[in-house]
């Protein structure tokens, strides 16, 4: 976060908020569809999951930190040896949620002759969804949520005692 200052923090925690959002999004669709055996495409609903990969840096934010790099070993050359691996790192800008990925996993066969989805051997074509599972995840995705809001807290009463000095 070194050039980017505390309103990178929260702009990157703006994004695993975002992220979050949308993973807790097709937790809740998952639980929702768990009976569905028929969907528009077909067949039963497939599992939808939120795949998260560091968002990749911005060009006009690396030709910003360049530049203040360039100021930084302008006025005093000891300021750019101790920081530059710390800059080239802190480079990234937060994590992006992609789109959902339905699961290619096998239907869950359930025995079961009265209902009207049922084939001919009396088998219901269900999604292969784990409500234990989709809980535990929507758990998760609630406190990485959480740990994100903590920083954006943390990051503007920074702010507010900053002002105050």
């Amino acid at each position: 976060m070194i050039g980017q200052g505390l309103f990178g923090a929260i702009d990157i925690s703006a994004t695993g908020l975002s992220a979050q959002r949308r993973r807790i999004n097709a937790v809740a669709s998952n639980i929702a569809n768990v009976d569905t055996t028929q969907t528009e495409e077909g067949g039963p609903y497939k599992r939808k999951r939120v795949a998260m990969r560091p968002m990749e840096t911005q060009r006009p934010f690396r030709t910003t930190l360049d530049a203040e790099v360039n100021k930084l070993a302008r006025t005093n050359r000891s300021h750019l040896a101790q920081k530059e691996q710390q800059i080239s790192e802190a480079a990234g800008t937060g994590v992006r949620a992609d789109e959902f990925s339905e699961e290619p996993a096998a239907p869950r066969l359930e025995y079961d002759p009265s209902h009207p989805d049922a084939d001919e051997n009396g088998y219901v074509a269900l999604p292969d969804i784990n409500v234990v599972t989709e809980m535990v995840d929507m758990i998760a995705a609630t406190r990485a949520y959480e740990a994100n809001v903590t920083v954006i807290s943390a990051a503007k009463d920074l702010v507010m005692r900053a002002l105050d000095i």
